[in-house]
């Protein structure tokens, strides 16, 4: 018994949990689950389901699991810190629904979810839904490593939702600052969840990074130049950039954590010779040019958005591009504003709070760029210029008070409170959300062939912004007021409670808002054929438009010819066709089985290190060391479309 015991390290049935929030979230997985599994078997759809999507390097395949993947994890995100302010309104004065150290699990795994497997996940559904044909690009520049970064990804997010069932998650915060995230004070496996999770998920985004910028400068259509290119793809090109300079930090950062707990080194614990302060400076250094990371691409959204809708060039495109490259410099010399409490001095205070300020300037140009535009514009306000408007007002609000804690001494007082948490969740629900939500609609037609109701998208829209409005304005007053973050009660005699009860009801019409989101998706399955559409409903500018919807796998029968910044429209104008070179053969890579494969034994090598499982996670590591091996060697094959055949689908509008 003793030695079956050694087999699993620190595993044990002590790990089941047994209180009735966490057992209830299991339960609901566990059913959800197992209720797809049946559905599958029932349909005898599990074979499709590995053949058509599991395996395949098609991207804009790749991207709709991206987008199923993220859609979950906002579910769960949001069940979360329903779960957080229901603790808060009903803590004044007493313990709440729940004790401290489960609200801290709660609240890491909320911000680690939105931000690495929510706002993540849905950037790398769009970069990978439209970019490669709005470039004029038949596939991205490496189809097969696409497939492996979103399996790292899907084995990054299945870590994290296993510690529901199996553990637990890190109560140290969504970026587990030592010296709490030490062994001497998480013994438990939480933060090793999350350093797993993140290290698998992080490797997998690295890898998209590199993938879309080599697309980005290696694929574009015969003709287009850099600055010919839509304002989307510049936007995607500074995002990457930064994920290749910053994700390695997170890497290194993350592995220096692992061996202090898992190897007894001493990198961040003062008493063994560390620096706490060091692996502050390296988290920040990446998690600044995180946050643009995120945003950028959502500006790219907006750029398209706000252009289509306004029925007019946009405003100011040299300038939107130097804004883009400004940001991406500049968010490198910012991170230490997420820490001028630390006592670095009046000089480094200084410096970085004027470097934060200026970095508000490339942003500000492009809302009066966008603004610029609509001015005497044809707008229609459908359902994407709606989330637009909205992301003015809530990122213009957010923007403000971030400048706000850009001055040192003002962040003195503000640091830590619940005023940077609502300036943190403007940003990004007001940018990032937001913007993810405008692209979905408007790129949603040319994805799937039919539109979303716009009716329903109307009412999910003014849900989440009345729901947004009245979850994020107590904060900023309860900040200014002293209330901290991470805290789960307070003494009745302060009067906050009206407060968090106010802010409560915000989460339940973002809920509302959801609700009517998923309502608004099943709607218009139901009604798809009455809403089928072919080309270019909204009217728009770019080139993927001129493919029909949804696209086929290989996108482009005929390699368009760019001159112009403009070219599809300009082509739409003519009533022309956009100029296509010749039909030529395309080679397009078969189907794989590898990458889900490698993201399987990821995981298992993840979860094996967590437990200390060490056996196991030799397996993990050579299973995926292996998979890599036999990709290379034996499974590199593609399938080829003749001209002839090329030229006879393209006149019947079919598929390979």
């Amino acid at each position: 018994m003793m030695f079956f015991a050694s087999l699993l390290g620190k595993l044990s049935l002590d790990a089941i949990p047994r209180d009735a929030i966490t057992l209830g979230g299991v339960i609901s997985m566990l059913v959800v689950g197992l209720g797809a599994a049946a559905a599958l078997l029932y349909f005898k759809k599990v074979g499709w389901l590995w053949r058509e999507w599991l395996t395949s390097l098609d991207h804009k395949k790749i991207g709709i699991m991206y987008l199923v993947v993220a859609g979950l994890m906002l579910l769960r995100g949001l069940a979360d810190v329903l779960l957080l302010r229901a603790q808060q309104a009903t803590a004044s004065g007493s313990d709440g629904i729940m004790d401290s150290y489960h609200f801290q699990q709660i609240f890491s795994a909320h911000g680690t979810i939105m931000i690495f497997f929510v706002a993540m996940g849905f950037i790398f559904a769009m970069i990978n839904l439209v970019l490669p044909q709005m470039l004029g690009s038949r596939d991205v520049a490496f189809p097969f490593l696409n497939s492996v970064s979103f399996w790292l990804f899907a084995a990054g997010m299945m870590l994290v939702n296993v510690s529901l069932i199996i553990g637990e998650f890190s109560a140290a915060g969504w970026l587990a600052y030592p010296p709490l995230s030490e062994l001497a004070y998480s013994p438990g496996v939480g933060i090793d969840y999350w350093i797993w999770a993140l290290q698998i998920a992080g490797v997998g985004s690295l890898m998209s990074g590199i993938n879309f910028l080599v697309t980005i400068f290696k694929m574009r259509a015969p003709g287009m130049k850099l600055m010919q290119m839509p304002i989307f793809a510049w936007s995607v090109m500074g995002s990457m950039m930064l994920v290749i300079f910053a994700f390695p930090i997170l890497t290194a950062t993350l592995a220096l954590l692992a061996l202090d707990r898992t190897l007894g080194m001493h990198f961040f614990t003062s008493d063994g010779g560390g620096n706490a302060m060091m692996y502050v400076n390296l988290i920040w250094a990446w998690g600044h040019p995180e946050v643009y990371i995120l945003v950028l691409p959502a500006f790219g959204v907006f750029s398209e958005v706000v252009a289509t809708f306004s029925r007019k060039r946009l405003f100011g495109y040299t300038s939107m591009v130097w804004a883009i490259g400004a940001i991406t410099f500049l968010s490198f010399i910012v991170w230490l504003h997420h820490f001028f409490t630390m006592g670095a001095g009046a000089d480094v205070n200084a410096f970085f709070g004027i470097m934060t300020m200026i970095i508000a300037v490339p942003t500000g140009v492009k809302v009066f760029n966008w603004l610029f535009t609509m001015y005497r514009g044809r707008i229609l306000f459908a359902t994407p210029m709606l989330w637009f408007m909205g992301f003015i007002v809530t990122f213009t609000i957010g923007g403000v008070a971030g400048v706000v804690m850009a001055v040192p001494p003002a962040d003195f007082q503000l640091h830590n409170s619940l005023f940077l948490v609502a300036h943190f969740h403007t940003m990004i629900i007001g940018g990032v959300l937001f913007g993810m939500f405008a692209g979905v609609s408007y790129w949603f037609p040319k994805v799937f062939g039919f539109k979303l109701n716009e009716r329903l998208g109307r009412y999910a829209f003014y849900n989440w912004i009345i729901g947004f409005t009245l979850a994020f304005t107590p904060l900023y007053i309860l900040g200014l007021m002293g209330a901290t973050r991470r805290l789960d009660h307070y003494d009745a005699s302060l009067g906050w409670q009206w407060l968090f009860i106010v802010a409560a009801v915000g989460v339940a019409f973002v809920l509302a808002g959801v609700g009517f989101q998923l309502l608004q998706l099943a709607y218009s399955i139901w009604k798809r054929d009455e809403n089928r559409v072919d080309g270019d409903p909204w009217n728009a500018r770019t080139l993927e438009w001129a493919t029909s919807s949804p696209s086929p796998e290989y996108n482009f029968a005929r390699l368009p010819a760019v001159s112009s910044r403009d070219a599809f429209w300009e082509a739409k104008q003519h009533k022309q066709a956009v100029a296509s070179g010749p039909y030529s053969a395309i080679h397009l890579p078969k189907n794989s089985g590898v990458g889900p494969i490698i993201g399987a034994f990821a995981f298992v090598a993840g979860f094996a290190i967590v437990w200390h499982i060490w056996w196991l996670t030799v397996i993990g590591l050579l299973g995926v060391i292996g998979s890599v091996i036999v990709r290379s060697t034996f499974d590199d094959t593609e399938r080829t479309i003749s001209a002839d055949r090329l030229k006879k689908l393209d006149l019947e509008g079919g598929t390979a």
